[in-house]
Parts: structure tokens; sequence; C-alpha cells
């Protein structure tokens, strides 16, 4: 059973409780404290977007394996087998009754 996020999200009145409280833990300090938590919000963005870049380019220009002359020799002897059909007809060997 999915539960949706949006039950546990607070509403207005949570919000209230939670300024308050804030401002009772920092008082005067609650802007300074404001400026870090955004820097901290926007270097952790910017360490997952570089991330996410290094996981991008690693992806789009991944080297390829070099060939080997085994692989080769085992595509030509693939490409060399043919179905050959059988000279005659197959007569019928059962027993005549």
């Amino acid at each position: 059973m999915d539960v949706p996020w949006a039950l546990f999200s607070p509403g207005p009145g949570e919000m209230i409780v939670i300024g308050v409280i804030a401002v009772l833990l920092f008082g005067e300090r609650l802007p300074e404290v404001g400026r870090s938590l955004g820097r901290s919000l926007i270097e952790f963005k910017k360490g997952l977007r570089g991330i996410e870049d290094e996981l991008r380019s690693a992806t789009t220009s991944a080297p390829t394996p070099a060939r080997t002359s085994f692989d080769s020799v085992e595509h030509e002897e693939a490409a060399g087998v043919r179905f050959e059909p059988p000279a005659r007809e197959p007569q019928d060997e059962s027993p005549a009754s």
C-alpha cells in the first residue's frame, strides 16, 4: 500500500510551531543559521550535479573494447559455415509389407 508523501508534509500550524521553536533556539543568530543552511544546500546540489556530469560523460565516452584476433577468427568461422543440401533425395528405408 502506497502512502502519499503529501500526507506527511507540515501544514500552516506545524510551520508556525517550527518557526517559534527556531526563534527560541537560535534567537538573534537565526539569519546567520539560515544563510549557512542555504550555502550548505547549494554546495550539496553542486556536488550532486558534478557527480551527474561525471556519470553522463563516463557513459557517453565509454571506450569500446579492443578487438582481439580471437574475435575476428570466431566471426570468420561463423561466416564460412553454410548449409549444403543433400546430394540426393532421402529414400524410405522401412521394410515393405
